[in-house]
């Protein structure tokens, strides 16, 4: 446990921090499965709608910084893959 005010703070800021990264990712991959779910029950309409929200919270964690361009773009890249199969 630290001592320090300025240490104590930084634990503070870091678990709302860690809160906030945590609500980011868990949404991003939520989104996805819902669009998964969508795909796999043959609903087009509605995997349509799950892929526009799945891709929103795709770019919301990029430019947060949690995720690597290149991931944001390959998670893209599959979903929308997955729907024009349908």
């Amino acid at each position: 446990m630290p001592n320090i005010a300025s240490a104590k703070k930084r634990v503070r800021s870091n678990a709302k921090k860690a809160n906030v990264n945590t609500l980011i990712i868990s949404s991003m991959r939520t989104a996805i499965k819902k669009f998964e779910k969508e795909v796999k029950e043959g609903n087009k309409e509605e995997a349509s709608n799950k892929l526009n929200i799945a891709i929103q919270r795709i770019d919301k964690a990029y430019s947060a910084g949690k995720i690597h361009k290149n991931k944001a773009a390959r998670l893209k890249s599959r979903l929308t893959k997955m729907k024009n199969a349908m």
